[in-house]
Parts: C-alpha cells; structure tokens; sequence
C-alpha cells in the first residue's frame, strides 16, 4: 500500500486511479489512504461544474481542460454520472465527451457514480478530489450530475462553483428561486447563440442586484461551448475567483466550513456503519412480525438500537 501511495504521489495516473477505486469501493485500507495523503492537500483550485441535464457540461469542461493546459496546468476531472436506484448501476457516459483528453499525460479524467446521493454527489467524489489534489493536479474540475435545485452539496467541496445556464430551457423561470441560484460563484449562460441568452442574462444580473452588494458579485459570461466562444473570458473569471478568496475572509471561511464538514461527513460514515451492523443483529422475523402487529413502533426499536450501541461504547 505505501508504494502504491508513493506510485501516485509521484503522478503515475494508474495507481491514482487504483486509490480511488479502493475509496470508492470502502476498502478497509480506505482510511488509511486518506490519512496518508492529507498532509499533501490544500494547494489544488476545486471547480465544481454544476447545471440542469443537457446545459452542456461535458463540452464546456472539453474546452476549459483546453484552455488550462495552454496554462501549463495539471488537470483532473471527476465527472459524476446518477447511479439507478434499481440496478446500482451507472452509464458514467460524460468523459465520452472529452475522449481528446484521455491520453493526455497531464490530465486525468476519472467517471464516478452518485451511489444514491441526492445532492449530486457521493462522498467517495470528495475523496477521489483530495487524492488528485495531493498527487498533483493543479486544477480539478468537478461535474456534478444535473439533478436540479436539490444539488447543492458541491459547495461543500468546491472552490468556485460554476452554475451552467441555457435559455429556451426554463433556466428564467428558475432564476428567482432559492437553492441552487444562491450557490454559484460565476454564472454561465451556455449555448448563448440561441435566443433568450440576452434575457436570461439580464434576469441573472437583476437576481444578483436583489440580493445586495457583495465582495465578489459573480460574473455572468456567455458561452457557445461546441465553439469555444467565451472560454477565455470564463477561464480567467476561474482564475479572479482563485485570486479573491486567497486574499479574502470569504476564502478562510470556506476553507474553515470544508474542514469541519470534513470531520462531520468523516464521523456519520463511520456512526451509520455500527448502526446498521447492529440493526443487522436485532432485525429479525419476530421483531418485525411485532412491528406489523403494532405491538411496537419503529421509534421505540431505533431508541433500544441506540441504547445498546451507546451503552455498549
């Protein structure tokens, strides 16, 4: 395990995707990994990448991988694809839209599964973004599924959040909304060669004005991303972005909330392992027959659950 971490620390994209695989999947040595890497963290720029189904995300992130690595950046990309509830499986088809990447030596591109998420993203993603960040990756870009105003959970984890909007697609009816408006840090009106773009712009900007004046009012660029059209303008809105929360206290805040968030999701795993084991124990024909009978409520069998476990500690 410590050459196979050495192996990635020094870049070598196949032990790197060898650790995320041991994370995704929780394999005991899990922990570990991470616990080893963390100390390398902390110096790559996290860009969530976030919009309803067919903003087109993958395209824009294609060119923006483009525009960074005329940068001399390293790239990593995670892209999550919705895991179906029904079979657990996922088509993880968004990195067909990068293929010009994939051989890439300084970009790796890593497909992943919500695994039932509803914010848009599993926690296995966070910790294949440490691992990119500690082996390298200057800039890793994460594109979240699409699942609408619910998925919010990528402000947790993102450095700058990149909202994608597209007219003609309800986006206007949206913008008032609360949720996901309030978390982008640059807006992006996609597919701007359509018409709407202007309006949908103009609505976005008179949101902005409602919520007041802040230290950062994020931008709202216009894109054609199968053209490349406003690339250049959104990548150095990223780059403004980086500049301002390394001199602000907006920066050591976010900075502060992702760590406590950190120990927060860290511990509700781990809680959420010893009650379902235990659960596991108690469940059995005869304490659900009594449930079904209501000879006991459910709030009654979780506080005994509890009890036990607490009590066992």
């Amino acid at each position: 395990m410590d050459f196979l971490v050495q192996k990635a620390l020094d870049g070598d994209h196949r032990a790197i995707a060898r650790l995320i695989s041991l994370v995704e999947n929780e394999s005991p040595f899990a922990s570990q990994i991470m616990a080893h890497l963390y100390a390398y963290t902390g110096k790559a720029h996290i860009i969530g990448v976030t919009g309803s189904p067919g903003a087109g995300k993958s395209t824009l992130l294609d060119k923006l991988i483009s525009s960074f690595k005329g940068m001399g950046k390293k790239i990593g990309v995670i892209a999550v694809d919705p895991t179906s509830p029904f079979s657990g499986g996922a088509i993880l088809g968004d990195r067909l839209r990068m293929q010009d990447h994939a051989l890439d030596t300084d970009v790796f591109i890593r497909s992943m599964g919500t695994r039932g998420s509803l914010g848009g993203l599993s926690r296995a993603a966070y910790e294949a973004a440490m691992i990119l960040d500690a082996c390298g990756k200057d800039v890793i870009f994460i594109e979240t599924v699409g699942v609408g105003q619910s998925e919010v959970d990528i402000v947790k984890i993102a450095d700058t959040v990149c909202l994608l909007l597209v007219p003609g697609m309800g986006d206007d009816v949206q913008v008032m909304k609360a949720g996901i408006m309030e978390i982008a840090d640059i807006f992006v009106i996609n597919k701007a060669d359509r018409d709407g773009a202007d309006r949908l712009a103009a609505e976005v900007n008179i949101m902005l004005d409602l919520y007041g004046k802040k230290a950062w009012r994020p931008p709202v660029i216009k894109t054609i991303a199968e053209t490349g059209e406003g690339i250049d303008e959104l990548s150095k809105a990223l780059l403004d972005h980086r500049q301002y929360l390394s001199k602000s206290d907006e920066g050591k805040k976010r900075f502060y909330s992702r760590i406590k968030m950190e120990v927060e999701e860290i511990l509700k795993r781990e809680i959420a392992k010893v009650v379902e084991e235990r659960w596991k124990e108690c469940c059995n024909d005869e304490l659900i027959s009594a449930l079904c009978a209501k000879q006991v409520d459910p709030y009654t069998v979780a506080g005994r659950i509890l009890g036990d476990i607490f009590s066992r500690g």
